[in-house]
């Protein structure tokens, strides 16, 4: 049952990445809804009313049954000046329960151990926004790692150089069937064959697909905001790049079957086809 409004709900929004307000007010955010590659959302708050949280997470859940029906949640109360009560929690939990998520436990931070033990919940690491490359000017070791494949011989650098220390991009031929997950840590990922309906590619950088992609491509996964999706034949179910994303439930007439790149500018995901 829709938890009792304390003021009047706005029409569930047609863009998944924002919610919108009435014409004659200020828009105003209710959640942020994020998600990692184990398959673990992260509902980041900016409102304690369960109402709003629950329309909000229902037309989220509704857009993407497949993907967000009853998936396991973690609640971010980083954004809130003030936590909420334990009895106020329970009607957060219950709201987006009640809307099709599954929650879990708390974002970790100094402030809500106490709330999580009143709660009797778990507390996880939040989702990471990678920082920026670090320049060393001193000699290092470099060792390039493959996700997968055997760890490749260290190169000791003798002089002082500009290097950046990260693992070999992850390459993948073989097709990506339906319920399969192909995971890069840290790293890029190229998949020279086709990803199937319901299979998931996801890549803490960049993706690189050469065959056709049917399934689910998530880049940026650990909050890599420059990260991309590059595709030669675009049929996607879904995209994201560091928890933004988009679902095509119908085709895309402008981008189906064509080679389409994808990116972050601010916090809207772009797609447009390659020339």
């Amino acid at each position: 049952m829709t938890p009792a409004a304390s003021d009047k709900i706005a029409a569930a929004p047609d863009d998944l990445f924002e919610s919108k307000a009435s014409a004659t007010s200020a828009p105003q955010r209710v959640a942020e809804l994020r998600f990692g590659q184990i398959g673990m959302a992260q509902l980041k708050l900016y409102s304690i009313d369960p109402a709003r949280l629950y329309a909000d997470v229902e037309a989220r859940v509704q857009a993407a049954p497949q993907l967000f029906a009853l998936a396991p949640v973690v609640f971010d109360l980083s954004a809130l000046d003030v936590l909420p009560s334990a009895e106020a929690m329970r009607s957060l939990i219950e709201a987006v329960h009640g809307a099709g998520l599954h929650p879990v436990g708390l974002a970790a931070s100094d402030a809500v151990a106490a709330l999580a033990h009143e709660l009797d919940w778990p507390v996880f690491a939040k989702f990471r926004v990678e920082r920026e490359s670090v320049v060393m000017s001193e000699p290092v070791i470099a060792t390039a790692v493959e996700v997968i494949a055997p760890v490749l011989e260290s190169v000791i650098v003798d002089m002082p150089v500009m290097a950046e220390v990260r693992a070999v991009g992850q390459h993948h031929a073989e097709p990506v069937r339906s319920g399969q997950r192909l995971y890069a840590r840290g790293t890029d990922l190229t998949v020279a064959a086709m990803v199937g309906h319901g299979a998931e590619v996801i890549a803490d950088g960049s993706i690189h697909l050469y065959g056709v992609l049917r399934g689910r491509a998530l880049a940026g996964a650990r909050g890599n905001t420059a990260a991309r999706i590059y595709c030669q034949n675009f049929q996607a179910e879904l995209i994201a790049i560091a928890g933004q994303y988009r679902v095509f439930e119908e085709p895309a007439p402008e981008l189906h079957g064509k080679a389409v790149q994808a990116w972050l500018e601010g916090d809207k995901l772009k797609l447009a086809p390659l020339s």
